[in-house]
């Protein structure tokens, strides 16, 4: 995909935002705390509480400057490394039961067209679950594209959509930290990678 006056504007009249993309804003989402700073290392937290939007990509050269960075416990491409807060659980673990419908809601600041899914993960396998191993909403191509964005025409389900919890994950998901519901983006022409993770349980039935 070509490069266009769109995609390069707004980096350069944002700086503050030159790096800062996308995360889910409802429900509460992951961030970065002190399980992230003991697994990452505090410049990747740091990095990350500055801008919660940001792409992976640009974490692993950081992290391997930091002493305290834990390529194995961090995880960055789970979650972008984002750990499991004990300390927020009461407020940030989300209780549902099989076939809930859940409302999500996401928040764009730049665009770059690509391919975006939203799938149910175990956290110790690192490997999607449910419904077969299925994502439970995914968008193909076309998912933030520069020309809808700027110009007020992004559809709506791109950013305000339903999931449904999926009704065969067993006892997989009853322990808080166990399971994320991760929203997962590729922009394709920025060749950058985003992440955002709503810690979840769901009890066995």
């Amino acid at each position: 995909m070509r490069t266009t006056a769109a995609d390069i504007l707004p980096t350069l009249l944002l700086p503050g935002l030159a790096i800062g993309h996308g995360l889910i804003s409802s429900p509460p989402s992951r961030s970065p705390g002190a399980a992230t700073a003991r697994a990452c290392g505090q410049r990747i937290a740091d990095e990350i509480r500055g801008d919660p939007t940001s792409h992976v990509e640009g974490l692993p050269e950081l992290g391997a400057s930091d002493p305290d960075y834990d390529a194995a416990a961090c995880r960055l491409w789970l979650c972008k490394g984002l750990q499991f807060e004990p300390d927020d659980a009461a407020t940030n673990v989300q209780t549902y039961r099989p076939g809930q419908e859940v409302d999500v809601k996401v928040r764009l600041t730049i665009p770059h067209a690509g391919r975006a899914n939203v799938s149910v993960v175990d956290t110790t396998a690192d490997a999607v679950i449910g419904d077969g191993g299925a994502p439970l909403i995914s968008w193909p191509s076309g998912y933030a594209d520069e020309r809808q964005f700027y110009s007020g025409q992004t559809p709506r389900n791109q950013t305000d959509f339903t999931i449904t919890i999926p009704e065969d994950l067993g006892g997989r998901c009853a322990e808080p930290g166990a399971c994320v519901i991760q929203w997962w983006w590729y922009g394709e022409g920025a060749k950058q990678t985003y992440e955002s993770c709503i810690d979840f349980t769901v009890a066995e039935t």
